[in-house]
Parts: structure tokens; C-alpha cells; sequence
């Protein structure tokens, strides 16, 4: 069964779907890291911000053998709340969504400044009590990001925010590496200083940046690493991809990768002739198969994502 099913209410580790939550076990194939709706200044005229567009996509990665999406899109970019729990039912993908906040490139001034003084209690609620408020549906994953080789102040600031809504929730924390640059320094913050087990943190886009010493680094401190990007014809790395993840499985760490489509632009979706997230499992797939065989790739696909996103939900107040 799939995470497109009734929510389970599990006892146990759970998966936090629009849908409600789920057992781990139901996930399915998973594309870890994508994105249904988004927007954003720093992307003018690629918004991904209509449903039509966004179920076809839906059914095209189930026809190719797709059950979950977990869209990383975070607060303020457009996350499409008010579709994405009919997109599920009709579809038949369990989406999983993120609270969570980008660079501070993609928001107005006014935006970051009505959410900064107390970022944690956002996440938290997001997390809770739902999106938009009770009822809504509720966030499975908090999103940050850092910057170019480097954490400046907007940074630090919503990691700290995060650490302290994962404390408060048990929520895993994916984190958005600028062109694949910065992960230990990240794994620094969020885990030696903030606390967070290095298992509750995903480092995402490590594709951009073939470093495979920071890649083995960053899987021997116990981070999930997320590849996620093929869908992005101007991040000329996926010739490498086989290789680096060859080199995580054959030190033993076959069990920290995910993979992704991170599908950002109307242009890059199947439907409108670009790989999209069908692309994952047609093509991306096969060739890994190839490289470290079938069911390697069925574990990164299936049984990785499950642990990676599975938490013991919690609640306590955050006290900002």
C-alpha cells in the first residue's frame, strides 16, 4: 500500500503527510525532494503555481512507478496548501510538504520581517496544528538553507529556528546547499552547536558539488544526503553521479542516500516536454541500477526516504 492510502495514525514513527500520518512502511518510491507549486522573485516567470500542470505531473510519476513526493517548497513560496490534499486523493502520491524558510533573496523585506521574531513558533505550529491554521494541512519536514560556501546572519538565524522547532517536534530538517557547497559547516551549526542527531538532518543538492570527501564526511557524521537535481539541465553533474554514490555504497554508507527530481521550473515538468519527475524513475533509475545495482537503488528509493522522513512526532512549546 502506498502513502496515498487513509492515514494509519500510527503508534510509532510516523510520516507526516497532507493527507495525515502515516506508517514508514507505506511510503512507497519516493522522490525525495521536489516541488509541485513555487515562486519566487529570484525565479521570475517560471512559477510552478497551477494545479492542472501539477496533477499531470502527479499522474505521470505514478505511471512511472511513484507513490510519494515530499516538495520541499517552504513558507512564503507559493506552496499550493489549498490543492495539495486534493492533489493527493486524486493522484494517489502521498505529498508530503515542509515549513521551513529559503535564503532571504526570495522574500520581500516586509515578508522576512513579520516572521522573524519568532520563526520557531511558526515552524512549530506548521508542524502542529496545520498550515494556514487548525485543520489545515500540516508540514512533514522543516526547510532552510545556507548560502555559497558560507552561513551568513539570515541563516543562522533560521537554522537556530529550526533546531529549536525540531526539538520541540521531532521534525527532520532539510537543508538547501547552495550549489552543493557548505555542508560541514552545516552539520557544524546544526549539529554541534544546535544539537540536532545528525540523522534528523538531509543535505540537499549534493550533486552540485562532486566533493566526494565532504560527500563520505558528511555520510560518516550520519546525515541523510540528498542527490536531487536532474531535472537541472544547467548543473552539468549528472555524468558523475554513478561514481559518487558508488563510492558512499562501497564505504558502507548505501543507507544516507536519497534521490530527487527538485523540479523548479514549468519548463523542466514531463508534461511541458522536460524530464520531470518521471525522469527519476525512466532513466535516473536504470542507470544507477546499473552502476550499484537494483536493489541498492530500490533501498535508496524506498526504504531510505522512509527512515529519513519518519519522526516521533512531539509537541512541547518552544518558548519564543
Amino acid at each position: 500500500m502506498g502513502a496515498s492510502g487513509p492515514a494509519t495514525h500510527p503508534t510509532g514513527p510516523a510520516i507526516r503527510t497532507v493527507l495525515g500520518d502515516i506508517a514508514p512502511a507505506d511510503l512507497g518510491i519516493c522522490d525525495a525532494h521536489d516541488h509541485l507549486f513555487l515562486r519566487s522573485p529570484q525565479l521570475p516567470g517560471q512559477e510552478l503555481d497551477e494545479a492542472g500542470p501539477a496533477a499531470a505531473e502527479l499522474a505521470a510519476f505514478r505511471a512511472a512507478g511513484g507513490a510519494a513526493v515530499v516538495q520541499w517548497t517552504p513558507y512564503g513560496m507559493g506552496r499550493g496548501i489549498a490543492e495539495l490534499p486534493r492533489l493527493a486523493r486524486e493522484s494517489g502520491i502521498g505529498i508530503v510538504t515542509a515549513t521551513g524558510l529559503h535564503q532571504a533573496a526570495h522574500y520581500a523585506p516586509e515578508a522576512l520581517e513579520r516572521v522573524h521574531a519568532d520563526l520557531a513558533g511558526l515552524f512549530v505550529a506548521e508542524l502542529t496544528e496545520g498550515i494556514g491554521g487548525s485543520g489545515g494541512p500540516r508540514a512533514g519536514m522543516i526547510k532552510v538553507a545556507g548560502g555559497f560556501h558560507s552561513l551568513d546572519g539570515h541563516a543562522r538565524h533560521t537554522m537556530a529556528a529550526a533546531a529549536e522547532a525540531h526539538h520541540a517536534t521531532g521534525a527532520v530538517i532539510g537543508v538547501h546547499l547552495e550549489l552543493g557547497t557548505g555542508a560541514l559547516d552545516v552539520l557544524d551549526l546544526l549539529c554541534g552547536e544546535l544539537g540536532i542527531p545528525p540523522g534528523r538532518v538531509i543535505l540537499g543538492h549534493l550533486n552540485r558539488s562532486p566533493d566526494l570527501t565532504v560527500h563520505r564526511l558528511a555520510a560518516e557524521a550520519g546525515a541523510y544526503l540528498a542527490f536531487d537535481g536532474p531535472s537541472r539541465a544547467h548543473h552539468a553533474t549528472d555524468w558523475r553521479l554513478p561514481d559518487a554514490l558508488a563510492a558512499l555504497a562501497d564505504a558502507g554508507h548505501g543507507d544516507r542516500i536519497l534521490l530527487g527530481g527538485d523540479t523548479t521550473a514549468a519548463g523542466a515538468r514531463s508534461v511541458n516536454g522536460g524530464p520531470g519527475m518521471p525522469h527519476l524513475l525512466r532513466r535516473l533509475g536504470p542507470r544507477l541500477a546499473h552502476a550499484l545495482g537494483k536493489d541498492l537503488v530500490t533501498r535508496i528509493l524506498t526504504a531510505n526516504p522512509a527512515r529519513a522522513f519518519a519522526a516521533d512526532w512531539r509537541w512541547a512549546a518552544t518558548g519564543s
